[in-house]
């Protein structure tokens, strides 16, 4: 294995020559390129779980992270940490400030409610299988550039052929786009679930699957651990753990249970995310995806360790479990593109949207300052503020997306005041586990954005869906589940970032990178041009063959 450093300076300038001279080339020659781009993002894969837990990967992990180009210190310089950011950020080669994504769900000021991050009412959902009457439509109509998949339909002759699917929407959808030839999400009643923005009736390969394998044939199985108790790191049974109803914290967890009981215990567990790459199988069989005289696209959003992360924190046999498990899954995975595709025709990103936080309970024991924000406490402590200034009165709408919103006029009555506003600051600033707070209009001005951690929320920031007043918050003070993530601590923004397969150089690169940059490096070895990139193209790991 190559290993690259910021040393041998000699080395790195006669290296960044030659590779100015390939930029200026242009991308690969057609007849070169893969026909199949495939990204792997696993949700709430931290960094670090490559050297912690991956000594127990001997399949598809463990043959990326050897054969593949990997970039050590890859992270997101962006506090918004969470699942649709990160895989909008993947797909498109811009940040939450460009391509709109800037969390899960933010409080929409024309409607004054909370929107998710892809909901499209006009866009009604198409459920295969059990009718799911609680899900409004779904699109990527909220993204404001196009992904790469988006670029390569345009872009590239032959048709291209798409296809994403992941247990949640905005990870399916935020890695597609705005078109799919196939697309699926897991429904709250078990229904696979897809949108009329990317289909106008079910796709009758997915239908024939899903009808002749459905996720109930792993109904009455049980998770158990893969090897022996004493090959797993840490306490099993630890403080902080929130297992879903009716599971203990140790093994085994059984499969069972009533109907959505039984799905969110099988959406926690190795089963679904082999299932997401047999529907991945699936396309490349049925659509032929990467056989055909152009190139493809197929993502896959694997959802179950943010499931377990949340549920069981980092540090719990049951992460290094299914990390075990979904190695041998992705190698099931690759194994059917050599055999289908061919081993050196097609290339495949691997990455996270996220880290994931220790549980606070656990860094309390070990005698560090942890605990929990509760959004509740923000918004009464902020509240009672502006009433004790102003009187009786409805002062905040909402506190989403690291950010507090005020109801209409009330902000500008602010600024009219600003004793008033410089008190709700501080009552912000204030609450446990508060770090940081940040106003809208200087965020919207770019002031001091050479500083770190105001580039990090300025990155995340957006001026019409961010909030008045944005906040970060302190090391091991999470929101939520036994573990979360969301802010702008390195445990949160440092991820994996490897490429694998053809026109990659495998081998160790150290030095800043970022997954904004997969998009761009990805479209640079087929021919696309992204329309708003704020990643690089990794060129070190390009052309070296």
């Amino acid at each position: 294995m190559q290993t690259r450093s910021d040393g041998h300076l000699w080395a790195r300038i006669v290296c960044g020559v030659l590779l100015s001279a390939i930029w200026l080339t242009g991308p690969v020659a057609a007849s070169d390129s893969p026909r199949l781009v495939v990204i792997l993002v696993i949700d709430q894969f931290r960094a670090d779980y490559i050297d912690t837990y991956g000594q127990q990967w001997t399949h598809g992990l463990r043959r990326l992270v050897d054969g593949g180009a990997r970039f050590t210190d890859a992270a997101y310089p962006y506090f918004s940490t969470v699942t649709c950011a990160g895989h909008a950020t993947i797909a498109t080669g811009s940040f939450p400030a460009t391509h709109g994504m800037i969390a899960n769900s933010w409080w929409d000021r024309e409607t004054g409610r909370s929107v998710r991050c892809t909901f499209d009412p006009q866009t009604p959902a198409i459920s295969y299988g059990v009718t799911d009457v609680t899900r409004d439509g779904e699109s990527g109509h909220r993204l404001l550039v196009p992904t790469l998949a988006d670029e390569m339909r345009t872009q590239l002759d032959g048709g291209v052929r798409v296809a994403t699917f992941s247990l949640k929407e905005r990870s399916a959808i935020a890695l597609a786009g705005q078109r799919a030839d196939a697309l699926l999400w897991l429904g709250g009643d078990g229904s696979w679930l897809t949108s009329r923005a990317f289909s106008s009736r079910p796709v009758t390969f997915l239908a024939d699957v899903i009808s002749t394998h459905p996720m109930t044939s792993a109904f009455g199985d049980a998770w158990v651990r893969t090897t022996d108790a004493a090959g797993y790191l840490y306490k099993d049974d630890a403080e902080g753990e929130r297992p879903p109803a009716e599971w203990g914290r140790t093994f085994p967890h059984p499969l069972a249970g009533a109907d959505r009981q039984f799905i969110e215990r099988w959406k926690t567990s190795p089963w679904s995310d082999a299932y997401l790459a047999r529907l991945g199988i699936w396309a490349v069989e049925y659509l032929d995806l990467g056989q055909r005289n152009t190139t493809d696209y197929l993502a896959i959003g694997f959802s179950a360790l943010d499931l377990v992360g949340h549920r069981f924190g980092p540090r719990s046999h049951e992460v290094q479990d299914l990390l075990i498990q979904l190695d041998r899954t992705i190698g099931e995975l690759l194994d059917e593109l050599d055999r289908r595709v061919g081993t050196d025709r097609y290339v495949v990103a691997l990455s996270a949207d996220h880290g994931v936080s220790p549980v606070p309970e656990q860094m309390q024991a070990a005698g560090f300052d942890a605990g929990r924000v509760r959004m509740r406490t923000i918004r009464e402590r902020v509240e009672s503020t502006l009433v004790a200034r102003f009187g009786p009165g409805t002062y905040v709408a909402g506190v989403r997306a690291g950010g507090v919103y005020f109801a209409p006029g009330v902000y500008e009555r602010l600024e009219a005041d600003p004793s008033a506003l410089e008190a709700a600051i501080r009552m912000l600033e204030d609450t446990p586990g508060i770090a940081q707070v940040f106003r809208h209009k200087a965020l919207a001005a770019g002031e001091a954005a050479a500083d770190p951690e105001i580039r990090a929320v300025a990155l995340s920031f957006h001026p019409d869906r961010s909030g008045d007043l944005l906040f970060t918050q302190k090391p091991y003070w999470i929101s939520g589940s036994a573990a979360s993530h969301g802010t702008s601590n390195l445990y949160d923004r440092r991820v994996p970032l490897i490429l694998y397969g053809a026109g990659m150089c495998a081998g160790r690169y150290a030095g800043p990178a970022t997954p904004a940059d997969i998009a761009p490096t990805l479209g640079r070895l087929i021919g696309v041009t992204l329309a708003r990139p704020d990643g690089r193209v990794l060129t070190e790991a390009l052309h070296c063959r």
